[in-house]
C-alpha cells in the first residue's frame, strides 16, 4: 500500500467542507467520501470554524489601515539621490557630446 502525497487544501475548500459539516445534512464519513478527506480532518475544520465564528461579529475591526504609513524623510532622501544621479549623468552626456544631439 503506497501513501498518498501530502495535500494542501485552500482555505476556501476548508470552509466549504466545514460549512457542510456544520449544516449536518450528511455524516462526517459521507462528507469524507464526497470531498476525499478523512472524517477526523473535517471535524477539526468544523471545530476551527465554530471557534472562530465569534471573531466575525466583533465590533472592533482589526482590519489593516488602508493607507500605508509614509516615511517622508526616506522619500526626500531618495528624491535627492535620484536628482544627484540625473545631474551627474546629464553632465557626463553633455561632456561626451550626446546630450546636445538629443535636444
Amino acid at each position: 500500500m503506497t501513501r498518498r502525497p501530502r495535500r494542501n487544501h485552500t482555505s476556501a475548500f476548508k470552509s466549504k467542507v466545514a460549512l457542510a459539516a456544520v449544516r449536518g445534512e450528511q455524516t462526517l464519513s459521507e462528507l469524507g467520501q464526497q470531498y476525499d478527506v478523512h472524517a477526523n480532518q473535517i471535524k477539526q475544520w468544523r471545530d476551527q470554524l465554530l471557534e472562530g465564528a465569534s471573531d466575525v461579529f466583533e465590533k472592533e475591526s482589526k482590519a489593516p489601515d488602508p493607507t500605508p504609513t509614509i516615511d517622508v524623510k526616506t522619500l526626500h532622501a531618495k528624491i535627492g539621490e535620484l536628482t544627484l544621479e540625473n545631474d551627474f549623468l546629464s553632465g557626463a552626456l553633455s561632456k561626451a557630446g550626446l546630450l546636445s544631439a538629443k535636444k
